[in-house]
């Protein structure tokens, strides 16, 4: 009898998942508004149920005895992945934590706590904070409960923090937000799985946005060239902070800067695969590790240890209005034979100020870092 493994979420963030099941003989059962689930018709069941209904998720997932539950690339959906898994005593992180992970107010309070190096912050729910007058600026305003970038922007001196404030609170769910001070510096990214609270680094991830004000990410390329001693640093710091969350099983995907003079600071880590293709596609094309078979594995409980098998490069690069000469490269793709993946997926080049503001994207894999 094949295995069941219940997805929360069926937009195209979730289609890798649902593609691997299926290839692995696991049966895929979704869970989404039927808006933009276009994993609909691709899953073997599909549940319109909204993803943040946990008792009603929970509820057909006892119905229908699944054997595991997941997500990726989906903050929201890990509360419901997390509080589904323990009531029903399946794997998935310690439902009581889960805040800590999917709250960046939550989580700067718990890396404040066991010392992880990460900025001074203060939490707002529409005013300016007192607390925040001994603030160094710039600042960056985010909402507390928002990925891809929503919401987010840099602000250079007081006058501009209110509107900046009024703007992240109202992407977030919670009306939310939290202002930290800006740490210039490179930015990267950290992938790794875990199994029982053991954590096993897959690969660091160099990133590259629009820059300030609102930080869109524009590229990612694996691995890091990031000096080898700073990395070994890098990975001591995400081992500490994936411990301080509680984080035990599944993916993560934890978000650094580093300064000139190699300082480094957790922005944020999340209990799941990076998006962006991060964790679907570049991690597998760079090392040889299928991450996303690797998931499923640790959600059915039958995880192996990750061989990293290869050592290549690859990344993603985005197509909108501040990268438009990317268009003709993606029409023609098919001439570069690095390029194993790319769409135009909006005819309309937009000036972007969150990642779904995007048109379009290329995926490439070679023997060095590719320039387009």
């Amino acid at each position: 009898m094949r295995k069941k493994l219940a997805i929360i979420g069926a937009s195209y963030l979730q289609m890798p998942l649902v593609k691997k099941a299926k290839e692995m003989g696991v049966e895929s059962i979704c869970f989404a508004w039927e808006e933009g689930a276009v994993c609909k018709d691709v899953c073997d069941r599909f549940y319109p149920v909204s993803t943040v209904d946990k008792e009603e998720v929970l509820r057909i997932c006892r119905e229908i005895e699944i054997d595991g539950i997941t997500t990726i690339a989906s903050d929201v959906a890990v509360l419901t992945v997390n509080y589904v898994a323990e009531k029903m005593g399946l794997i998935g992180n310690p439902d009581k934590y889960s805040g800590f992970a999917t709250n960046k107010y939550l989580m700067r309070q718990c890396f404040t706590e066991h010392k992880v190096p990460s900025p001074k912050f203060c939490l707002t729910e529409g005013d300016i904070p007192e607390t925040v007058h001994s603030f160094h600026f710039p600042v960056i305003v985010k909402p507390t409960d928002r990925s891809g970038s929503r919401g987010v922007k840099k602000v250079d001196d007081a006058n501009e923090l209110q509107a900046a404030i009024e703007r992240a609170c109202k992407e977030s769910f919670q009306k939310r937000a939290v202002i930290e001070e800006f740490v210039e510096g490179r930015e990267i990214s950290v992938e790794s799985i875990s199994f029982e609270g053991r954590h096993y680094v897959l690969q660091m991830t160099d990133k590259i946005t629009t820059g300030s004000p609102f930080f869109v990410e524009l590229e990612h390329h694996q691995p890091s060239t990031l000096p080898n001693e700073i990395k070994q640093r890098v990975k001591d710091i995400v081992l500490q902070a994936l411990h301080a969350l509680h984080i035990q099983f599944g993916a993560s995907h934890a978000e650094l800067k580093i300064t000139k003079d190699g300082d480094i600071r957790v922005i944020e880590i999340g209990a799941r695969m990076g998006g962006d293709f991060i964790g679907s596609d570049l991690v597998r094309l760079s090392t040889g590790y299928d991450f996303l078979k690797g998931v499923i594995e640790v959600a059915l409980g039958s995880f192996e240890e990750p061989e990293l098998k290869s050592n290549h490069y690859s990344g993603v690069y985005f197509l909108c209005k501040e990268t438009e000469h990317l268009k003709p490269i993606i029409e023609n793709y098919k001439k570069y034979p690095e390029i194993v993946e790319a769409e135009i997926t909006d005819s309309v080049l937009r000036n972007i100020k969150c990642s779904a503001d995007r048109s379009g994207y290329l995926i490439y894999k070679a023997d060095c870092k590719k320039v387009f």
